[in-house]
Formats: C-alpha cells, sequence, structure tokens
C-alpha cells in the first residue's frame, strides 16, 4: 500500500491560502493545491491500517487507502474512478467537507492524519483538468419518470444516480439556479460556482431535466408532481433557521438578521442579479456581530470582511474548547478541540461564554448588542452584563428543520424530532414516507447536517426509489 514507511518519513503536509490582505479583496476561492510530488508524498503516508477507520468516519464510505495508493502510484485516472465510486462530486466535499475522516484517521492519535480532504480534491480537479469526467448517459430509457424536489447535494446526486440508470428524472429548484446552498449559500471564496456549474451542465447532458424558479407548494402543487410521477424525492433541505431571540428585548429593531438572509445575497450579487432597494443586507462600514461558532458564522465573517465590514466580532455560547482534544476518549470519533476558520483568521475576535440578553437602538436601528458572561453550566456570571456596538448582528444559530408551509404541508407530511433538529418521518432504510411513492433524503429527512451526508442519503434514497420502481437495483447502496 502506497510507500509502507511513508507515514514514518514525511510529515502532513496541506494546502495553502493565499494571504489574507489578497483574498480578502474579492470573492474567489484561495486555497493553492498541492503540486503533484507534495501529492504522492501525501497519499504515501497512508498507513493501509488492519482497520481502516476512515471509512467508518467518511458518511459515503470513500474507498480512502485504495484511491491514496493508486495517488502514489500516480495513477490518477483509476483513483477517480474509485472516488466517483462512493462519492458522485468529490470536488464540493474536497473543498467544504469538515473531513470527519480526517479526525477517525490513525494518523491523527498523533495529531498528523492523512491529508484527506487535499487529496480527493486534487483527484476531482484534475480528473476535470485532463477531460476525463464527462457525461454517463444510460444506454436504455426504463420508461419511469420521477420528480425531485430540491437541488442541493442530496437532491442532485440522487438525480444523478437514478437518471445513469435510465429513469426521466425532473428536478424542481424554487431558486434561479440549480444547487440549492451549494449555488446560494455557501460563499463563492469556499466553493466557485463554477464548480457547481459545470456538475449540473454534466447532468443535463446525461438527461437530467431542472425546472428552476419553480416552488413546489407554491408555484405548483405537491399532489400534481405525486399524480404525474412515477416516484417523488423530497430533497428541500433543513431551511428553518433557530430564533433564539423571539423575545429578546429590541429584537424588532432593523440591522438583525438570519444569516441565510445575508449570505445568498453576496452570492446573488456575485451571479450579476440585483437586489431589490430596500432588501439590500450590507457589512460594508459597519460594526458586524456573528451569533453562532459554526460554519455558517464563519461564511458570515468572511463575507462580512470582503464587504468592507469596520470590525466583525463572533459570539459564542459554550465555553473556548481546548486546543488539544483527549485521544483517549474522542478517536476516531469527531473532537472537540478549537479550530480557528480561514475566515476567522481574516481579523475577527471570538468571544466564548457569552449570552446575547437583548439590543439596544436608537431610531428603530440597532446600535448594540447586550450580553452576560456564563460559567461552565451557561448560567449567568453576576456583573457581567455589557454591550457591545453593533449596526448589523447576524444570527447563524442553525436550523431548525423543514419549511412546513408548503410541501410538507401539502402533503400532510409528519414532521418528527431528531435530537435537537427535525425532520421528515421517513424511513432510515428505504428513505419512504407515509406516501407510498414519496420518498424523503437530505437535511429534510435527517436535520442539519454536513454536504456529504446529504450526498449519501441522495444516493441511498436513489438506489431504495429504483428498487421500488423495478423490483430490482444495482446502483449501490
Amino acid at each position: 500500500m502506497g510507500k509502507i514507511t511513508g507515514f514514518l518519513e514525511a510529515d502532513r503536509q496541506e494546502r495553502a491560502y493565499a494571504p489574507v490582505e489578497e483574498r480578502t479583496k474579492n470573492y474567489k476561492e484561495f486555497v493553492k493545491p498541492l503540486a503533484a510530488n507534495d501529492l504522492k508524498t501525501q497519499a504515501g503516508r497512508c498507513m493501509d491500517c488492519g482497520i481502516p477507520y476512515c471509512h467508518n468516519g467518511c458518511p459515503v464510505n470513500n474507498q480512502i487507502p485504495d484511491w491514496n495508493d493508486l495517488i502514489y502510484r500516480e495513477d490518477f485516472q483509476r483513483a477517480l474512478t474509485n472516488l466517483h465510486s462512493t462519492n458522485n462530486f468529490p470536488e464540493f466535499t474536497g473543498r467544504v467537507c469538515p473531513a470527519p475522516c480526517e479526525a477517525a484517521c490513525t494518523l491523527n492519535i498523533d495529531d498528523k492524519p492523512v491529508a484527506i480532504k487535499t487529496i480527493e480534491c486534487a483527484i476531482a480537479d484534475r480528473g476535470f483538468a485532463e477531460g476525463w469526467i464527462v457525461p454517463l448517459p444510460p444506454e436504455t430509457k426504463t420508461g419511469k419518470r420521477i420528480a425531485i424536489v430540491g437541488s442541493g447535494p442530496a437532491g442532485l446526486a440522487a438525480a444523478q444516480q437514478l437518471a445513469r440508470v435510465g429513469h426521466d428524472v425532473h428536478v424542481y429548484e424554487k431558486s434561479s439556479e440549480p444547487g440549492g446552498l451549494l449555488r446560494f449559500g455557501i460563499p463563492d471564496f469556499k466553493l466557485e460556482k463554477s464548480v457547481v456549474v459545470r456538475r449540473v451542465e454534466q447532468m443535463r447532458a446525461e438527461g437530467v431535466t431542472f425546472h428552476c424558479n419553480t416552488h413546489v407548494g407554491k408555484t405548483i402543487s405537491a399532489k400534481e408532481l405525486e399524480d404525474k410521477f412515477d416516484a417523488v424525492l423530497l430533497a428541500g433541505g433543513s431551511e428553518q433557521p433557530f430564533d433564539l431571540f423571539a423575545k429578546a428585548p429590541g429584537r424588532d429593531l432593523t440591522g438583525l438578521h438570519f444569516a441565510m438572509d445575508f449570505l445568498p445575497q453576496q452570492n446573488r450579487r456575485n451571479n450579476g442579479e440585483k437586489i431589490s432597494k430596500g432588501q439590500e443586507i450590507t457589512a460594508k462600514g459597519k460594526h458586524v456581530i456573528v451569533i453562532g461558532g459554526g460554519d455558517t458564522g464563519s461564511d458570515c465573517i468572511g463575507t462580512s470582511f470582503r464587504q468592507g465590514a469596520k470590525s466583525v466580532t463572533q459570539l459564542e455560547i459554550m465555553p473556548r474548547p481546548p486546543e488539544k482534544e483527549n485521544k483517549a476518549m474522542n478517536w476516531p470519533l469527531w473532537p472537540m478541540k478549537l479550530r480557528v476558520s480561514s475566515s476567522q483568521a481574516e481579523g475577527a475576535k471570538t468571544e466564548y461564554s457569552i449570552s446575547t440578553t437583548g439590543f439596544s437602538g436608537t431610531d428603530g436601528k440597532v446600535i448594540g448588542l447586550d450580553y452576560t458572561r456564563v460559567d461552565g453550566m451557561l448560567q449567568p456570571v453576576p456583573g457581567s452584563a455589557g454591550q457591545l456596538p453593533a449596526d448589523l448582528v447576524l444570527f447563524a444559530m442553525g436550523f431548525g428543520g423543514p419549511i412546513e408551509n408548503d410541501v410538507v404541508n401539502e402533503l400532510g407530511l409528519p414532521v418528527v424530532a431528531r435530537g435537537r433538529f427535525k425532520g421528515l418521518d421517513a424511513d432510515e432504510r428505504n428513505y419512504q414516507t407515509s406516501h407510498a411513492k414519496v420518498f424523503a433524503a437530505g437535511d429534510i429527512r435527517r436535520g442539519q447536517s454536513l454536504v456529504v451526508w446529504a450526498i449519501r442519503e441522495g444516493r441511498q434514497a436513489a438506489h431504495s426509489i429504483d428498487k421500488y420502481l423495478m423490483g430490482r437495483t444495482d446502483l449501490p447502496r
């Protein structure tokens, strides 16, 4: 497997970033790929573990040691074939996945896992550069018609799988372009939209039909889809944001916005679209506060700096995580430890153990955020109240579940609790709802999660739909 002693001879090397002062001037991707020789060295660090925990750490079960070996042997084309056997869109996950596979890597016991995400992205990008990634239309058609509601990673993965086995697949998307939050959510500097567009064009050539600006449950009825198609897959995501401050003083002030009202606007500007006057949200010249410490919060930070924010402060109610996790307790599971995102490193101030108590304003506009410090049990610390200047406050505290006033409501589908999140009540094995021909996959079913989990669910739902329609299936699960 690769170089037997590679992990003893080479240290971990990651992709480099363009300097902060350079990258914050535009919305382009700023990650610099590794050189071919360095990539080979990194692949050679794979240990050929007796039990490759990275397989289990990866939601799509990528065969990581296999394609690491192929990259070490400089066989990129076979590595791409292997990677595509489990993941339809490795160029997405190679850019935006937090890489739970690396947390599970045996070498992570020593804090130096194999650079799996870097290698995955390089394989996919090389495949496009060499022209190896081409449309794969089916040789024969089944005559079955499938509607997919939502064109995020779950909907796209399912659509591609089902189209390739000969079904007539129609994807309905309420936005102006396909891609879901890949297209209008994740900032361009993390995922340039040409990366999404080229996959959509591949899928069109494979027979997938996209219907954009079509909101199922509003502009077209869900019942109409159920009547016209042999199967329907709901993959609309988890879009209902948590509003933990609904009853907080000053919540009605202007300048308070959910992250997903703020981020898509910049995607649309970059796409050449105009934002209606009175609807525009911008950080330019403002003191910005982002509430929430996850990926969405980081996206708000990076976007705010690029818009010209005067300052950006991120608030997190939880205590500051340890800089190094307890390996004996965590590995090979996802560890709780301090992480500094590329956006945070651009100049944001991060405050931990702080709870927002309300908002202050003048003439109906927010000018300050009121807070108190909290202890390890998240209880207020007496005498710790204070205020931070704020012209724009962005809520990035996660999403509670699917929007329930459109297709979910029309079909009368039950929404159930899944931890602190909610999702459609669909069987976890076959993704089927109480309506026999209606399936659900991705965040709309499991609750807020990762792009890689959405791809997994889309692929597995495609397996179940194909089996439901044809009585058998050759699609992998």
